[in-house]
């Protein structure tokens, strides 16, 4: 058998390339895997991050909640999560009575923010009642032996668009101008807002 050192050589070269690549690769693998800088504790904080963002179908938001009793724990949660969904609600409702209202020709535009407003917060109150919990976790904390209670909860746009245009079109003093088609409209640049800003 005839010896050839051109194909072994390369052959050899061909070794050292994917015995290369397999060092980074797991090179890679291990830096991942790396505990975070000495005096810093990597958290993981439950029922948080992109899959529970709001966006522009979904108000959601979500909470936290410490107790020595775990009821109360979730409770605070909720709690906590509740407040925040009500404020991403009022302002993306506030931006969209500013815009709509401001886009029309209304005689006493004050006056017609006004009854916007007061009946939209009516809206926003039952419909908080009715969030639907998307992601519930609780841990007991070994030092205080306490609960800890994570939540995220979410209120579909399209329910809340479609309560409002109820109550709205209800109203004997907005009826006559009142637009569906240009409010859910705006509404829908407000809901596109929180998935931006995400």
């Amino acid at each position: 058998m005839k010896f050839d050192l051109t194909s072994t050589k390369r052959m050899g070269r061909m070794a050292l390339i994917v015995a290369g690549i397999a060092m980074v690769a797991v090179s890679c693998k291990k830096k991942d895997l790396q505990a975070p800088p000495a005096g810093e504790v990597l958290i993981e904080e439950y029922c948080s991050g992109p899959d529970f963002f709001s966006d522009n179908k979904f108000f959601r938001s979500n909470g936290i909640g410490e107790s020595m009793d775990q009821a109360t724990a979730k409770k605070k949660a909720f709690s906590n999560a509740r407040a925040d969904l009500a404020s991403a609600v009022n302002t993306t409702i506030k931006g969209t009575i500013d815009n709509y209202v401001n886009s029309r020709e209304f005689n006493n535009v004050e006056e017609v923010e006004e009854r916007f407003e007061g009946l939209t917060r009516e809206v926003i109150d039952q419909e908080l009642k009715g969030t639907k919990t998307i992601c519930q976790k609780v841990v007991k904390v070994t030092e205080t032996g306490n609960f800890k209670y994570y939540v995220a909860i979410e209120l579909s746009g399209q329910d809340m668009l479609t309560k409002m245009n109820e109550r709205l079109g209800d109203d004997e003093r907005l009826k006559i101008d009142y637009d569906y088609e240009k409010f859910k409209e705006t509404f829908e640049k407000e809901m596109e807002k929180l998935r931006e800003g995400n």
